[in-house]
């Protein structure tokens, strides 16, 4: 509870440092939704209370450090666990080993880019992708790059709304119209997700 209402402060105390913090909170495990970030803050910035291009850039700051806290977890914390699991008796009866870690490792080093920029304007997958990233120790300036430019685009969608919104719905109408706009926004980027893995796919088994 105590969580909650530290959240809620900061939601209710917008500035560039609470932007920072709670979308680092929406990149790492903690599923906070963006939307009840971004569209907010660019709503304050359409009426002169913060600058619009500073939302932007310090939300998608914040992205970029929950993201990067996740991937490091996932190589110290999960990469052992994973190997440990594949080395093992029960892993060998699941037909996992080693060399099939190592080629999965692989496989989305070098497929992994687009993975990760479309997995950035996925809800329930943004704060989620960063982890087999950490798993197969992608390369980080990749990993970097494709996270920035994901969430980025993900962020000037939501601020956009935000800054547009200001001039036709009152600020208690703002959450519902926001939720409104991504749920399709949302369908448009899981159409596009699939055409991504499918693509992906493709390319391993023309390949295999």
């Amino acid at each position: 509870m105590e969580t909650i209402g530290f959240i809620q402060w900061c939601l209710d105390n917008l500035n560039y440092w609470t932007i920072t913090l709670l979308m680092a909170i929406e990149s790492s495990v903690i599923p906070l939704p963006s939307e009840l970030v971004v569209p907010p803050a660019a709503y304050k910035a359409a009426a002169g209370e913060l600058n619009i291009y500073l939302v932007v850039f310090f939300s998608t700051l914040g992205a970029m450090i929950g993201s990067v806290s996740n991937y490091y977890l996932a190589m110290w914390i999960g990469r052992p666990i994973v190997y440990r699991f594949a080395n093992s008796r029960l892993g060998h009866m699941m037909m996992i080993d080693e060399a099939g870690v190592k080629k999965t490792e692989s496989f989305f080093d070098k497929n992994g880019a687009i993975s990760i920029f479309t997995g950035r304007l996925l809800p329930g997958v943004r704060h989620l992708i960063s982890i087999p990233a950490g798993l197969s120790r992608m390369n980080m300036p990749k990993f970097l790059l494709y996270t920035f430019l994901g969430a980025g685009l993900w962020n000037i969608i939501l601020a956009s709304i935000g800054y547009y919104l200001e001039s036709i719905v009152p600020r208690e109408m703002l959450m519902s119209k926001v939720t409104e706009y991504s749920s399709y926004l949302t369908t448009i980027f899981v159409i596009l997700g699939f055409f991504v893995v499918g693509y992906i796919l493709y390319k391993a088994l023309k390949k295999n």
